[in-house]
């Protein structure tokens, strides 16, 4: 027998055992070690969680907790910035290898997307206009209130948010709108609201360091009761790859003994928003 013919036998063999495993594993954290980059998807209208700054800059909370990420890895970050519909349906296909956002981890989310670790819990209010004569979430029932589309948010309004995270708990609907209006961002949203109370939404419901932000750069809105609904939130990465899930884990990990992250949601949000409520 030559000896491409007792290779053979072990090749075959070699090829069934990769076939087995998971067709990224151990692919992307390699991809990142080699090329000494971290791609990361991110959005510029989500302050305070990652925004274009004066500087034309991605600049944030996320922002400085990913390159916290990368400086444990020892690399550097790139950001890309696709639409969220492009990150939720998990149609990545190796332009970047995580996405930020603060990504609640509901189990129909986790059919496409694995989530390595929860680094915020997030706290969804509700807002009105300023001059809105509502005084109580069910002065809300029948109006017009407007979402940022495919988020807990939207599933919340429309009375459908089923609180299947790590450590949910029942919701209590508190809104029966008319309409559910649907938006690209929080922020739009948003500029929508301050044009009126009426003109074209009567309230909003979106995360409640997105509603203070805007409250504190002049925003003519108000917050209407208290909090709505609390849930986890987590980066994303395509499923395959549990080395690569396991070092963003630790890193959060490593960051959390050590303070950083805590002082990075003081920094940024004026609150300590890394511990469940």
């Amino acid at each position: 027998m030559n000896r491409l013919a007792r290779m053979l036998p072990v090749a075959v063999s070699l090829a069934a055992a990769l076939a087995a495993l998971p067709a990224n594993a151990g692919a992307v954290l390699d991809r990142v070690l080699a090329t000494k980059t971290l791609k990361v998807a991110a959005g510029v209208d989500w302050p305070p969680a990652s925004f274009m700054n004066d500087k034309g800059q991605l600049d944030g909370y996320d922002v400085d907790v990913v390159k916290g990420i990368a400086k444990y890895l020892g690399v550097q970050v790139q950001f890309v910035t696709p639409g969220w519909d492009v990150v939720a349906a998990a149609k990545w296909e190796g332009r970047w290898d995580m996405a930020l956002g603060q990504i609640t981890p509901t189990k129909a989310r986790a059919e496409k997307l694995s989530f390595p670790v929860i680094y915020i819990y997030g706290q969804s209010v509700a807002v009105v206009h300023k001059d809105s004569k509502a005084n109580q979430l069910s002065d809300l029932d029948g109006k017009t209130v407007g979402v940022t589309a495919n988020t807990t948010q939207e599933a919340y309004t429309n009375r459908n948010l089923t609180p299947d995270w790590l450590g949910g708990r029942p919701v209590e609907f508190q809104l029966k709108p008319g309409k559910v209006k649907t938006y690209e961002s929080t922020n739009i949203a948003l500029d929508d609201l301050r044009l009126g109370d009426g003109v074209r939404l009567d309230a909003v419901v979106a995360p409640a360091p997105i509603v203070g932000r805007a409250i504190k750069s002049g925003y003519p809105i108000k917050r209407l009761g208290g909090v709505l609904f609390s849930a986890p939130a987590s980066f994303a990465t395509l499923h395959g790859d549990k080395e690569f899930d396991d070092k963003i884990a630790a890193a959060v990990k490593s960051m959390k003994d050590d303070g950083s992250l805590s002082e990075l949601s003081l920094k940024w949000y004026g609150a300590d928003y890394t511990v469940a409520n």
